[in-house]
């Protein structure tokens, strides 16, 4: 079938042609920031899942949704080894600019704004004696004794609030839209709950809706242990049986083709309905078909061809950033089964101690490859993770 016409769009990130089985968590998204809007309380959105069910396009969606109704979305994708600061001082600029350019919002904001970027100045020129990562200039004049105490807590708190209260006369929240959140520093990430907290609790329009891997859950709440009531968390995982469906055939349909029921649930199968395999395995289904209806043994012949490209792509990229020792333990975690697995079972397999590969597995969870459900737990991140080791890497030695 011709490519140019091809539906499916695996990548990262990408919209999928077909948003199925997320209706519930937008509306819960459209819901918080409306309320918050309206000044009513609402707790902050954080989504969590593993790689590959779509948490970077659900947060692509709600900053649509802000974007749609005036709001002002922050968005900022959390790199590892660097600071908060480094990547939220530059957002949040550009959100205050943004407020300060609407002509009929200027004589109502006054003083309120100007304090909200003498905070912004005051609070980047404290972190860059704390932080070596920040770059950024802000072309703002500080604001002494406001967000410049050099605690970064406090100093976040200053800004977030002095930002909320510009946002309250302006007239329309703004939306921190987070990414990756588990590569935030866990004190880092405690100050940013406690200044989210102090905003919440003025009732000041300023919220989050974040994303990252399931580890996140634990690192907020070792952050601080109020998280839990000031955060809806919401588990993001692979779509059930009828969203996937919908997913590979509306698509299809879109361009007039059709697929054979027996060749939709060997992609399912395939797949086991995670959002961007699904992608993955439509594209190539779709290279390899000669014609529609799409058949059984059209997927059959895509899948060599679709797992060649993940492990060239998908699952390399995150392969090559293991060191030796590090590759070695996921092999073994591969070799025990789809998991999760005990961590004593690991060591075992590997022939050491529980103590003494723990390192590697704390380096592994910070590198965000595996994670722990629970206690002594341990996961892969990436699903289907586990037979591309036992591609890559076949023999455990």
């Amino acid at each position: 079938m011709d490519p140019r016409y091809n539906p499916f769009a695996p990548g990262a990130g990408t919209p999928p042609p077909e948003l199925s089985g997320r209706d519930e968590i937008l509306e819960r998204s459209s819901i918080a920031l409306h309320r918050i809007a309206a000044g009513r309380v609402a707790r902050s959105l954080v989504l969590y899942g593993l790689r590959g069910v779509g948490k970077t396009v659900l947060l692509y969606k709600v900053r649509e949704l802000a974007e749609s109704e005036g709001y002002l979305p922050v968005v900022i994708e959390a790199p590892e080894e660097r600071s908060l600061a480094a990547i939220l001082g530059p957002a949040l600029r550009t959100a205050l600019i943004k407020m300060s350019k609407v002509k009929q919002t200027k004589e109502a904001l006054g003083d309120v704004l100007q304090t909200a970027k003498g905070a912004l100045a005051s609070f980047v020129r404290a972190a860059k004696i704390k932080f070596d990562d920040i770059e950024v200039n802000i072309d703002f004049e500080a604001e002494e004794g406001l967000a410049d105490s050099g605690d970064f807590e406090r100093d976040l708190t200053d800004l977030l609030v002095s930002v909320g209260e510009s946002a309250k006369s302006f007239g329309k929240p703004v939306v921190l839209v987070i990414d990756e959140m588990q590569y935030v520093p866990e004190s880092q990430l405690a100050s940013l709950i406690t200044a989210l907290h102090r905003a919440n609790q003025r009732q000041l329009p300023i919220t989050l809706v974040g994303a990252g891997l399931p580890q996140l859950l634990a690192q907020m709440g070792h952050a601080k242990s109020y998280a839990e009531r000031l955060f809806e968390f919401v588990s993001i995982g692979a779509l059930n049986h009828d969203a996937a469906i919908q997913a590979i055939r509306v698509p299809l349909e879109q361009e007039s083709a059709e697929i054979e029921p027996a060749a939709i649930e060997e992609i399912i199968k395939q797949t086991r309905g995670y959002p961007y395999f699904v992608q993955e395995w439509g594209k190539h289904v779709w290279d390899i078909a000669q014609s529609s209806p799409i058949k059984l043994q059209d997927v059959v012949d895509a899948s060599d061809v679709a797992l060649s490209e993940l492990d060239e792509s998908f699952f390399r990229v995150r392969f090559d950033r293991l060191t030796p020792t590090e590759k070695r333990y996921m092999r073994a975690m591969a070799e025990l089964g789809e998991g999760p697995h005990r961590s004593s079972d690991i060591s075992d397999k590997l022939g050491k101690t529980a103590s003494s590969v723990a390192p590697i597995r704390a380096r592994l969870i910070q590198k965000g490859m595996i994670y722990s459900p629970s206690h002594g737990d341990t996961a892969f991140t990436v699903p289907l993770f586990g037979g591309f080791m036992k591609r890559v890497m076949p023999e455990l030695t």
